[in-house]
């Protein structure tokens, strides 16, 4: 359980959290939940790939190991293991040599915010891309080429994975409270809603008599929703 009276404890989850690489799916969102499941008893599912949910169908599981653009010499000018933003999420398992001129399409940046690195995803697409900084860009920009670009990474059938708690109540009504677990790098739009939601568990388990059902679950995206509502 988490102690809502100490933001240490809630700090100290958010640091676990933070560097963790999420998406649509993968092993990111099961650590994530080993780590959710600490400081309260979710009950998490696995739903296969390809499953049909009314007109969607669960996408392939994403596995992303490693990723990077080197130059001549083998530096890593862009590299995932120091932010995983800088590949689009789903990209698909790439590994060449190419000059700039070509990845310059494949290369997403934010001009009018030049120390960001933007978020892109490529999910119901088969496609792959990096996301840098202005400077980054500006960097391999003035280099030519020719790059060394890798992402380690496969899209083979697996699971989505979700998880629910309820908070029974007196009533038949509920309030269902939703939040995301699929984002990685991201506080604001993404931990706020887990780290809110384990911390009002905490306080509403504590009563024994509540009125309406509570009813939490965690989700990835538009297709956990889905998921979710088809079961």
């Amino acid at each position: 359980m988490i102690p809502v009276d100490l933001p240490s404890e809630i700090n100290r989850y958010l640091q676990q959290l933070f560097p963790i690489t999420r998406s649509l799916t993968g092993q990111g969102n099961r650590e994530t939940f080993q780590i959710l499941e600490e400081i309260a008893p979710i009950v998490v599912t696995e739903y296969p790939s390809g499953t049909s949910v009314y007109d969607w169908k669960v996408p392939d599981e994403w596995v992303i190991r490693d990723a990077y653009i080197k130059d001549a010499k083998g530096n890593r000018i862009v590299d995932f293991r120091e932010c995983n933003l800088h590949v689009v999420g789903y990209s698909v398992p790439i590994n060449m040599k190419i000059a700039f001129s070509d990845l310059k399409p494949k290369l997403h940046r934010l001009e009018n915010n030049p120390d960001a690195i933007p978020y892109r995803t490529s999910y119901y697409q088969r496609d792959w891309g990096f996301c840098v900084t202005h400077a980054q860009y500006r960097g391999l920009e003035q280099h030519g080429g020719p790059f060394e670009i890798v992402i380690d990474a496969t899209l083979e059938p697996g699971s989505l994975t979700y998880g629910e708690l309820l908070l029974p109540g007196q009533s038949k009504q509920e309030i269902l409270l939703s939040c995301y677990i699929c984002h990685p790098y991201m506080a604001n739009n993404e931990l706020s809603g887990p780290i809110v939601s384990l911390c009002l568990i905490e306080y509403f388990q504590k009563f024994k008599d509540l009125e309406k059902t509570l009813r939490f679950i965690f989700i990835p995206e538009t297709i956990g929703s889905i998921v979710y509502l088809s079961r």
